[in-house]
């Protein structure tokens, strides 16, 4: 299939911003971060200021070495150039804060379980298939995101209190081996972390699970973002269907494990956006938004404005919405909206332009109350035949047909609680599917947006977005502008409104008619279903994460938005996802990526039969019998020495970084 091109040009309009140009990307050793501070700031595109960053890849592991297919793997290079001085590389590294099912310590003396699964009162939930009545806890760490807060003081000497916020998605499974995805309640933590002045290395102080009474629990938190003001906006993913809870097994088995009570939890509580707001002593606070609509909610990206939200909706039949907050820093009311799609370009992952349809004004304060106290009867009709009768729309609802009827003045209700439904019915294209990750590069006022597959909905004739793949996914490039009215004739409150969408050529998936020799049902050299998403401004780069059923290896991707190489710096285990993405440019003088994992040794046939009966020992033995979940960032592991090499590592020549691969192992 040839490659798509991008049908809208680059966008001109440049918003000026100051970066820091202080340390490298990642924390030092203490004797390199001292040759590193002191360059202060600079203004981007002043002549000799300007610092420039590029990944050097990695070969993918293979079963030379199966254990490098079994963990993290890091064997990629950074290299940052400031004006015309010479170049410094440095090797790549990955550090864990723990894995779950540890003890560590709370910080005030005792120990706690790290992602350990509670319930509303804060009370860990006993896995009753365990012949020993162990608590469950995660394997599947997600969202993160990591801040600094003033006020907030170390006890150790020379550190700096920094903290992360880490949600943990859900429990694959009992230990009696049965699926317990979505059957228990998300927890979230606070991790209180010490941060060394001299060498940014980041040390697990203290863990405390946030308490999440006033949200009434969370449902399959998924990704997440860190708001302009520090706090960490978390997600709930796949809304439960309220027209037919009574037979869903699911969330009554949440609700029992939650509240005690299979018809405790409501389904209109689940499905919104969580804030968590962490305290200077290493608590968190949370509460629930109830306006910006009830979705398949991946995670939410604030622009700089501090009102406009570009949000992910991980469905089939999903669509693009934008909600704009009526006040700045504040998403407690505000306007929602969802596009509608006009295809530019069928070819490969296609191309469109969109435009906005208004859905509804709330506060979370209108919609919690709706929420309590409808059911889906009170707000709509629904038919899964047709009812033959014409006060009923045919509409798409996740990758069915269904047929709609709204009650009388039911509109707000509709809206903000069946998003879905009402979206199909005012006009949204309902057509993207697995719409994931989203983050945003300001400089240039792009969005980038994850379309973690390319299939049914998008390229089965059944939308107006008819497309042709792949299947192994792309990102997309959304051009962002102010000015814009929506169909009804209405003026959009926003300079960051999304009106054209396209994949740039190597952001595309490769679908394989034959697996390679390891089972990859997609290109290994490329990207296959993207999922998280962050952007460095400083590094002008685009970190992708996947969550591939067609990679027998997960794989965390750079993506340099200005020469547009695409780079593999890391290897998640076996049958893991990559999660837990978060670039941060700048965090007292240092920068970071975090990045997590879920779920390894979560075999797929036939995609990991040739790899399984050689890592699956490894696997277990390694991460609690597939129990275990790494909660980590990347680091600087040692500087390159050689000239020669480090000026390779800069122009990212994966036949070195092979050849150099092969060499550490063999010394090793």
């Amino acid at each position: 299939m040839s490659d798509p091109r991008n049908p809208w040009s680059p966008v001109s309009r440049r918003q000026a911003l100051r970066l820091v140009a202080g340390a490298p990307l990642l924390p030092l050793a203490a004797p390199l971060a001292a040759a590193a501070h002191g360059l202060g700031e600079f203004e981007p595109g002043e002549p000799g200021s300007s610092v420039r960053y590029r990944f050097g890849g990695m070969a993918a592991p293979d079963l030379t070495h199966p254990a490098d297919m079994a963990r993290t793997y890091v064997a990629s290079t950074l290299t940052r150039q400031a004006g015309r001085g010479r170049p410094q590389t440095w090797r790549l590294g990955y550090e864990t804060f723990f894995l779950t099912g540890q003890a560590v310590s709370d910080g005030q003396g005792g120990t706690v379980l790290a992602g350990a699964c509670l319930n509303i009162d804060g009370v860990p939930i006993v896995d009753p298939s365990d012949p020993q009545q162990r608590p469950f806890f995660s394997d599947c760490p997600d969202g993160m995101s990591l801040l600094a807060l003033p006020g907030a003081r170390s006890q150790r000497p020379h550190c700096h209190r920094v903290f992360a916020v880490v949600q943990f998605e859900y429990v694959s499974r009992n230990r009696a081996g049965a699926s317990m995805y979505g059957r228990l309640p998300s927890s979230i933590a606070v991790l209180a972390l010490d941060q060394d002045r001299r060498s940014g290395r980041l040390t697990l102080a203290g863990y405390r699970a946030v308490d999440t009474r006033a949200a009434r629990g969370l449902w399959i938190t998924c990704g997440a973002s860190l708001s302009p003001w520090n706090t960490h906006l978390s997600s709930e993913e796949y809304e439960p269907d309220a027209t037919s809870i009574a037979a869903n097994t699911q969330f009554r088995a949440f609700s029992r494990n939650l509240f005690g009570d299979p018809d405790a939890a409501n389904p209109y509580h689940y499905g919104h956006v969580p804030e968590v707001t962490v305290h200077p002593d290493g608590t968190g606070t949370v509460r629930k938004h109830y306006c910006l609509g009830r979705i398949s909610h991946e995670l939410v990206q604030v622009c700089p404005d501090r009102r406009t939200v570009l949000m992910g909706d991980d469905a089939t039949n999903g669509g693009a919405f934008l909600f704009v907050a009526d006040r700045p820093a504040d998403l407690s009311s505000g306007t929602l909206y969802v596009a509608q799609w006009t295809q530019t370009s069928g070819q490969g992952p296609g191309a469109g332009r969109l435009r906005w349809i208004e859905l509804g004004h709330a506060s979370s304060a209108e919609i919690e109350a709706l929420a309590s106290s409808l059911k889906a009867a009170d707000i709509l009709d629904v038919a899964r035949t047709d009812p033959q009768d014409p006060s009923y729309t045919r509409i798409p609802y996740g990758g069915t047909t269904q047929w709609v009827r709204l009650k009388p003045g039911m509109e707000r209700a509709a809206a903000f609680l069946e998003t879905h439904r009402y979206a199909a019915l005012m006009g949204g294209t309902l057509g993207f599917t697995k719409w994931e990750g989203t983050t945003l590069n300001a400089r240039d006022k792009v969005a980038y947006v994850a379309m973690s597959y390319i299939y049914k909905s998008m390229t089965d004739g059944s939308t107006a977005i008819q497309v042709q793949g792949p299947v192994a996914g792309a990102v997309y490039a959304l051009e962002l502008r102010g000015g814009q009215t929506t169909l009804q004739g209405r003026p959009i409150d926003s300079d960051w409104v999304p009106v054209a969408m396209a994949a740039p050529p190597a952001l595309v998936g490769e679908d394989l008619l034959v697996p390679d020799a390891l089972g990859n049902r997609a290109h290994a050299d490329r990207i296959a279903n993207p999922d998280n998403l962050k952007y460095s401004e400083r590094m002008r780069t685009l970190f992708i994460g996947e969550d591939s059923g067609a990679h027998v290896n997960n794989f965390l991707w750079a993506y340099n938005v200005d020469t547009r190489q695409l780079t593999r710096i890391l290897s998640t285990p076996a049958g893991a996802e990559s999660t837990g993405l978060h670039a941060v440019d700048e965090l007292n003088g240092f920068s970071y990526i975090t990045s997590n994992f879920q779920h390894p040794g979560d075999w797929e046939s036939p995609l990991h039969d040739i790899v399984r009966p050689t890592l699956d020992p490894l696997v277990r033995a390694t991460y609690d019998d597939r129990r275990s979940a790494a909660v980590g960032y990347l680091t600087l592991a040692g500087r390159l020495d050689d000239d020669a090499e480090a000026s390779d590592g800069a122009q990212g020549g994966p036949g070195r970084h092979e050849e150099r691969d092969q060499a550490r192992r063999d010394r090793s």
